[in-house]
């Protein structure tokens, strides 16, 4: 279970002394602590998997705003929380990938045009949650898509 890998590399950066992995750590463990309290539910790996997706969209986006403002500690600080947060999801899907999935969901939901594309991101996002990002569902779903 991710939940359990995460607890046991906790202890290991508190004894190997990373403090700045152990405090990415700590606050993924709270987060998928918090969302197992507030929404009833035990921690599972899908849990854990959708707190992972959403603190990794923050960072890249982060990334992505403190470039744009010429902050490289701050992009070298969310760069490293990023790369640790992604050790633990799984490996991402390739563009190829990505779109092969996106075509069988639109024959599944039997979309016809760009009208269907809300049914077809909501399947594609379900079927590959935490596998693609959602940029890449969508483009993938926008190329595929008649008008």
């Amino acid at each position: 279970m991710i939940h359990e890998k995460i607890q046991e590399d906790i202890k290991g950066a508190m004894k190997a002394r990373e403090a700045a992995r152990l405090g990415t750590l700590r606050f993924l463990h709270s987060e998928i602590k918090n969302i197992s309290i507030n929404e009833k539910v035990p921690i599972t790996d899908e849990v854990v998997l959708r707190v992972l997706v959403r603190l990794a969209k923050q960072r890249r986006d982060g990334i992505e705003e403190f470039r744009k403002a010429g902050r490289a500690d701050l992009v070298a600080k969310e760069e490293a929380e990023l790369a640790i947060l992604e050790s633990y999801m799984p490996k991402a899907m390739s563009e190829e990938e990505v779109r092969a999935e996106v075509k069988a969901v639109i024959a599944e939901v039997g979309a016809t045009s760009k009208r269907d594309m809300g049914k077809v991101m909501k399947a594609a996002l379900a079927r590959l949650a935490g596998r693609a990002d959602g940029k890449a569902v969508q483009a993938a779903a926008q190329a595929l898509l008649p008008y």
